[in-house]
């Protein structure tokens, strides 16, 4: 048999390995049907390990390739469950437990990376693919909370199919209480939904790809340079390696903040205690919202842990920078290390823009959006919401509820109890939302400070728009206009279909809802689980354009017209 025929059995093995592994966990069993699972999983064990033996016995190159740690980890350590299996040594708790799951998992993922899968630009354009695979998680993730042992008394399809795209879009609505409604099972598939959606299933596949691979073809370094937007295809999969490893490094330190953070009286034991923090930590850099708590942070035992605001805050801060403004920044604070003189005594050269205008406005534009919400919501607040906490709770309250509508969506307030100029600031916020290519939503920082920086250039009489000694792009500044466009579109026409809908529901909320729902924010005056399914359908077509943004959708419909090389006479037409 060919080494190719070997890798697609065994492909097709492990995938029947994930679905077995799926209704193992989905499903309540006998205890034979268990044995019998147990011993398929064997079965799938063992191709595994026979084709990762053909491939290096076939091509010694691969003995080279940075794949060869991990397949000599996961060989041996295949081996050591086969080991206590033969010898019956249940004590340790291996060979029927999870680990042997995650021996599946890792054979799956190693399979996969094997089977050569390649884009074709003429059957679907890089947004069109990127639609279709947030679309097809969505639809598998509401199948999975389906399962029987996803929640304690069941849900809805409506139900399931709004808390799967409130996930994936990284949004953090939900029409039932997460903690309380789904099971142990439940919420970890919402976990992993949540990571899947915050970085891209695409992310995820390409770059177990290539690292197992060693290369792909030109076709899917095309797409995938439309996705990361780099602008050297060289530079496609060292993007994508930064993002993995930012993503997972910072929610790894943010969870062992978070740990350290709490109390351990308000768990019931260690496994507890490690899975609140590593939840919250994906839903927070993910800019999710979702949290295991039914109030949010607003609980009892929470509310008034300040350092826990302040490591949940920090973390979806950076996770609303976007990826490529966290390494231009950690970029940049290394060139500022190298400099110091105690650090290098040679000469060093002075390299300009470390610190691109990307970064720049991003960040001149978030931190003023931050320190301008702060302020007036301290003041708007300071009687009301804030009353219960000291000054310096009032101070990292207040910063909390000027960052969380940017995409967060976690709350350490009673949101329905804010003031209305406070929710008109908030509804503001969560329309400006995060950084591009960053995992949140609403029209993006860098839009909002070009719709800005043109008022000013008008105002000003300039033709153009200039800032750092540079020049904006009409592109960016027609996609700024474009962005904002579609949204004000999308948006509305929500609020007007829910008040068909909902009729009786007050304006306000259904109008805080969109924009919740559109900027993928999670936050909600309570009205959430009393709509109707229609309504909630709604909400899920708001959430998924929100997450793809409405101009992919736009570009993915439409074909592109070749340039023409001529041009009408222009006109200008009365705005006034």
């Amino acid at each position: 048999m060919k080494n190719f025929q070997i890798g697609w059995f065994a492909f097709w093995i492990s995938l029947s390995g994930i679905f077995i592994f799926l209704f193992d966990f989905g499903f309540q069993k006998d205890k034979s049907l268990e044995n019998t699972l147990v011993n398929y999983y064997y079965f799938v064990l063992l191709t595994g390990v026979v084709s990762t033996g053909l491939r290096y016995y076939q091509n010694r190159e691969l003995f080279k390739k940075n794949a060869f740690i991990f397949d000599l980890i996961t060989v041996l350590f295949t081996f050591f469950i086969f080991i206590i299996a033969i010898f019956k040594l249940d004590q340790l708790h291996i060979a029927n437990q999870l680990w042997v799951k995650f021996a599946i998992l890792f054979t799956f993922i190693r399979e996969f990376s094997e089977v050569r899968l390649n884009y074709k630009r003429t059957v679907l354009n890089p947004a069109q693919l990127f639609i279709v695979s947030f679309f097809g998680i969505i639809i598998l993730g509401a199948l999975l909370l389906k399962l029987p042992n996803a929640t304690h008394t069941g849900i809805s399809l409506m139900d399931a199919l709004f808390t799967s795209t409130s996930a994936v879009c990284v949004t953090g609505l939900a029409v039932v209480d997460t903690g309380k409604h789904f099971t142990f099972f439940g919420q970890n598939i919402i976990m992993i939904l949540i990571q899947v959606g915050g970085l891209g299933i695409l992310t995820f596949a390409s770059y177990f790809s290539y690292f197992f691979k060693g290369g792909t073809s030109y076709e899917n370094q095309l797409a995938l340079s439309d996705m990361t937007s780099s602008k050297k295809l060289g530079e496609v999969f060292s993007t994508l390696k930064y993002i993995i490893f930012i993503t997972f490094g910072i929610e790894l330190t943010a969870a062992i903040f978070i740990y350290f953070s709490l109390p351990g009286q308000l768990f019931s034991g260690f496994g507890d205690k490690v899975f609140f923090s590593i939840f919250h930590s994906v839903s927070a850099f993910c800019n999710a919202g979702f949290s295991t708590l039914s109030n949010s942070l607003y609980e009892p035992g929470f509310k008034f842990n300040y350092f826990l605001h302040i490591v949940v805050i920090a973390t979806f801060v950076l996770g609303g920078l976007g990826f490529p403004i966290v390494v231009n920044l950690l970029t940049y604070i290394r060139y500022k290390i190298t400099t110091l003189k105690i650090f290098n005594n040679t000469t060093n050269v002075h390299k300009p823009w470390v610190l691109n205008l990307n970064s720049r406005i991003t960040l001149i534009t978030t931190i003023s959006i931050t320190v301008v919400g702060t302020i007036i919501f301290y003041f708007l607040e300071y009687n009301n919401t804030l009353a219960e906490h000291g000054e310096f709770g009032k101070l990292v309250t207040a910063l909390f509820g000027a960052t969380t509508p940017r995409t967060a969506g976690f709350n350490s307030i009673d949101s329905a109890a804010m003031t209305f100029p406070s929710l008109v600031l908030v509804l503001l916020l969560m329309w400006i939302g995060a950084s591009p290519q960053s995992t949140g939503g609403g029209i993006k920082t860098s839009t909002f400070a070009i719709a800005t920086l043109n008022i000013l250039s008008i105002a000003k009489g300039k033709s153009k728009i200039e800032v750092f000694r540079r020049e904006i792009s009409d592109i960016s500044v027609r996609r700024a206009f474009a962005i904002i466009s579609l949204s004000l579109i999308v948006i509305g026409s929500g609020i007007l279909c829910i008040t068909i809908f909902d009729p009786n529901m007050d304006v306000m909320d259904i109008a805080f809802e969109c924009f919740s729902a559109y900027s993928t924010v999670g936050l909600s005056l309570g009205i959430t689980g009393k709509l109707t399914d229609a309504s909630k359908l709604v909400l899920i077509i708001i959430m998924f354009v929100g997450r793809v943004s409405m101009l992919s959708v736009v570009i993915a419909v439409f074909k592109k017209v070749k340039h023409k090389n001529y041009a009408y006479p222009q006109e200008e037409l009365n705005m006034n």
